[in-house]
């Protein structure tokens, strides 16, 4: 999924749920920043690839698979609220509806998974996915004022 559709989900999930300050703040790490593994990975594809796109090449690292609950739980409970595991949960389940190679259980198994929806294009869902959620924004901020 574009980094620009887990923004405007997340921002869906915030203003539906009426989150401010401290929430606010981790709706936005847990459902777009687990994205930064992208960057700390692009000098090895870089490296391995070059500057041309070379589609299933494996840019996810633990941060954006379902073995990460093992410390946002934790960490939810430390924090005393729930929204790190929701918008973790809703950032994890877009990136499983594409098709590309997912490892649930890395590092710790090597099993590989393509995740749900794989028979339905990949860019068909993204920009559904896109404009759904453009449409929600509008209509909560509509709604709120």
């Amino acid at each position: 999924m574009m980094l620009v559709t887990h923004i405007l989900v997340t921002t869906v999930g915030v203003q539906a749920l009426h989150l401010h300050g401290k929430e606010k703040l981790l709706a936005y790490l847990f459902g777009c920043a687990v994205d930064v593994d992208h960057i700390i990975k692009a000098p090895f594809y870089l490296k391995a690839v070059g500057l041309k796109d070379k589609r299933g090449y494996y840019w996810r690292s633990s941060l954006q698979e379902p073995v990460a609950l093992l410390w946002i739980l934790p960490l939810c409970l430390a924090l005393g609220t729930w929204i790190p595991a929701l918008f973790f949960c809703v950032h994890v389940s877009m990136d499983y509806s594409v098709r590309f190679e997912k490892m649930p259980l890395y590092p710790y198994s090597p099993w590989v998974t393509r995740g749900w929806l794989t028979t339905l294009n990949d860019k068909a869902k993204d920009w559904t996915l896109f404009a759904t959620a453009l449409c929600l924004n509008a209509l909560l901020y509509w709604n709120g004022r």
